[in-house]
């Protein structure tokens, strides 16, 4: 429930605070006195769109505060603590609006987005304008009255998650297929690329192997004469070499050490020297021993490297990197039959999500012929009570095909209306008589405004083209909507306002080329001096005086 409003700077409000109560408020006021100010206050509070304009002039910035109970809303509290926003029976939002245009929210004082706002103050209040019979006649706007009678929740969060699951497996179907359709004209290149490559089998790090055995063997003769030459320097040689000079070094630093020992290191490194060379010798001595000329394997090796070579230049790549390219290749050829399995998958599982969607739309489309039956006769039995004796309502609730299909279901909603008798039933859109258009719009928003479950219900202007009798009826819907939940009507009808649990009044002040708008709760005697003022003007009578004791509502 909204307990307090406070306006600071907005339009021509310079500053106001309003403390509400429960059951129906009455707000009325001279024409231009800014009656809806308040509203569009509170609705830029819940998240609407700001418009820097609105910022009072001469002021900084405008203010808007809403303080709400909380304590009997469980989807508020919940939403709030999903939400991580801490709440003690209490709510506050709050938005501010500067004279450049920047505007920012805050529930609790904790800054957050404006979604945030839409979506908790969605939760806490239900605007209904003077201009509502026009959204009225939109299709989707009746569906979303229907199903706010409803309440059945559960059910559109069903449709709405099996429709996500086939619209999902659909797109990820179509998507196959176009690749599919793409790859095909690719397929056959592959298959013969990778069974190319196949047959080829070169191994991973193969080419640099093949590489240096192709550089060994082509170069075998070389390697045979110059090993045996170097061993024949090192220790081969018949007349000298380097082993028999080093060993005759040796002898030499071994009699000087003998006669000065600091040469004893220099002894030690060329006796090193000498067992490295020896073990030289020995190890390409064995090398030479191994080494043969293999002109076959040498034939082997480089057909097989020009076999690289070639589908390394076929297939624009470098011969280390084939293997590689043989890989990719073949992950793709896989890939493609795994989408072609895939493929055959999806068809049974988008069939299959697809009727579920339509049984959980199916069981969602039944109830809410069940309650459109409901709301029906409520409906006209109200057009009978506002004055449209001979009115008749019908909600009809159609199946439409395939590309009406959406998460809200598969339903067609359409309000049709007929007032006088024998005229045949007709789209809502099509009711000729404005008055009778409000006066329709107003009965199914009252109706539908006691099943939502919003705590407080603004009508703003809602009576425009009623009058007289009807009015009265009006005022009394109004007021026992208000005996079970908040309702806050601005109204130009005494004898609607006469039916409020609490009246205030606006008014607007202009002095000193300043304008400010005022509100302010009316005692008993005051009310009575609006109700007759609405009655008969600025001029208030004994008969206007008695007029409105009677439509003042105890």
């Amino acid at each position: 429930m909204l307990l307090q409003l406070t306006i600071s700077n907005f339009a021509i409000v310079s500053f106001l605070e309003l403390d509400l109560r429960p059951g129906m408020t009455s707000i009325t006021g001279e024409t231009g006195a800014g009656k809806s100010i308040a509203i569009d206050a509170l609705a830029l509070a819940l998240g609407d769109r700001a418009d820097a304009d609105s910022v009072r002039p001469g002021a900084d910035k405008a203010d808007i505060s809403a303080r709400f109970r909380i304590d009997k809303l469980p989807r508020v509290k919940a939403w709030l603590s999903e939400q991580e926003l801490d709440e003690q029976g209490e709510c506050i939002l709050r938005r501010t609006l500067s004279r450049e245009g920047r505007s920012r929210g805050y529930i609790n004082g904790t800054p957050v987005p404006l979604s945030q706002l839409k979506a908790l103050g969605a939760l806490l209040i239900n605007i209904h304008g003077q201009h509502a019979h026009q959204a009225l006649q939109k299709s989707d706007y009746q569906r979303g009255l229907l199903d706010a009678y409803a309440g059945h929740h559960q059910l559109i969060q069903q449709v709405s998650k099996q429709y996500q699951q086939w619209r999902q497996l659909s797109n990820e179907r179509k998507q196959l297929q176009n690749e599919q359709a793409q790859w095909q004209a690719q397929r056959q290149l592959l298959e013969y690329q990778v069974a190319e490559l196949d047959e080829l089998a070169l191994a991973e790090d193969e080419f640099p192997t093949l590489e240096a055995e192709h550089k060994r063997l082509a170069n075998g003769a070389e390697l045979l004469n110059d090993c045996q030459l170097a061993l024949n320097v090192l220790a081969d040689g018949e007349e000298t070499n380097a082993l028999q000079l080093l060993r005759q070094g040796l002898k030499v630093v071994a009699e000087l050490t003998q006669m000065d020992n600091r040469l004893g290191p220099v002894q030690e490194m060329i006796e090193s020297s000498l067992i490295q060379l020896e073990e030289g010798h020995g190890e390409l001595s064995r090398y030479l021993d191994r080494l043969e000329l293999d002109p076959e394997r040498l034939h082997e090796v480089e057909a097989r490297l020009g076999k690289v070579m070639e589908l390394a230049r076929k297939h624009h790549v470098q011969p280390v990197a084939l293997h590689e390219f043989h890989q990719e290749i073949k992950t793709r050829l896989a890939e493609m039959d795994h989408n072609d399995s895939r493929l055959q998958e999806l068809d049974d599982e988008v069939e299959q999500t697809k009727e579920q969607f339509l049984q959980a739309a199916e069981r969602l489309s039944q109830s809410r012929q069940r309650y459109a039956q409901s709301l029906n006769q409520q409906i006209t039995q109200s057009l009978h009570q506002l004055s449209m004796d001979h009115g008749r309502f019908e909600i009809t609730v159609t199946a439409d095909n395939g590309a009406g299909y959406s998460p809200l279901g598969i339903d067609r909603v359409e309000f049709l209306v007929s007032t006088n008798p024998g005229q045949p039933m007709s789209p809502l859109a099509k009711v000729a008589s404005g008055g009778e258009l409000s006066r329709i719009s107003l009965a199914i928003q009252v109706i539908t405004a006691q099943k939502v479950e919003t705590p407080t219900l603004i009508f703003d202007e809602v009576d425009v083209g009623v009058s007289g009798p009807t009015a009265a009826v009006v005022g009394k819907l109004l007021r026992q909507l208000g005996d079970s939940t908040q309702v806050l009507v601005i109204t130009h009808l005494p004898q609607v306002a006469g039916n409020g649990h609490q009246h205030y009044f606006v008014s607007k002040d202009s002095a000193d080329n300043d304008t400010q708008t005022r509100m302010q709760e009316l005692d008993e005697h005051s009310r009575l001096q609006e109700l007759a003022r609405l009655l008969g003007g600025d001029k208030i009578t004994a008969n206007t005086l008695a007029n409105a004791r009677e439509l003042l509502v105890d």
